[in-house]
């Protein structure tokens, strides 16, 4: 378990991508990572692209980066909607700015964009937002996933196989 203790703060919001949310948290969990679903505010449901379900722990308000060891962001259309709150905004940017591990896939990077943490980053995502990350100053690379110093990248569904390994690799390089 290369993971054991590891706290990441695992944001949620209405129509997350339900295998970009479930597949890395279930990896992250398998390797004794400790997760907590950041939403909006504690104990919501929210309802995946695909209709499943997840449930928050806690609100962005209640939380601070230096809680956790990484935040990681599934894509869907959560991201879009999670990126107009203050508190995502500064847990993101808190934890970015502190060195930590943020993972990003799909559409999540529409969150980097927004905390202000993607410039001169490469970068990769659903070819969706590869302008809106150019614009904000990173360097897209169309590959299934990458790391960009702190920041790890995953471009789709297709691709969780690759972002998984590459997240697990970076969370256990900084123990």
């Amino acid at each position: 378990m290369r993971l054991k203790g590891k706290k990441i703060a695992y944001l949620v919001g209405p129509g997350f991508e339900d295998l970009e949310f479930w597949v890395p948290l279930m990896r992250l969990q398998e390797e004794g990572a400790v997760i907590t679903a950041v939403g909006l505010n504690a104990g919501e449901e929210y309802i995946g692209k695909q209709s499943l379900q997840a449930c928050s722990d806690v609100g962005c308000d209640e939380v601070s980066a230096d809680e956790f060891d990484a935040v990681v962001i599934p894509g869907g259309w959560a991201p879009d909607k999670l990126r107009r709150y203050d508190g995502i905004k500064r847990l993101v940017r808190e934890a970015y700015r502190s060195g930590k591990v943020i993972g990003m896939i799909c559409h999540a990077g529409l969150v980097g964009i927004s905390a202000g943490i993607v410039k001169g980053h490469e970068a990769t995502g659903s070819t969706g937002i590869r302008d809106d990350l150019i614009t904000a100053g990173a360097i897209w690379r169309d590959v299934p996933a990458l790391r960009s110093k702190n920041l790890v990248w995953g471009r789709v569904v297709a691709d969780l196989p690759d972002f998984c390994r590459e997240l697990v690799n970076a969370l256990s390089e900084e123990a």
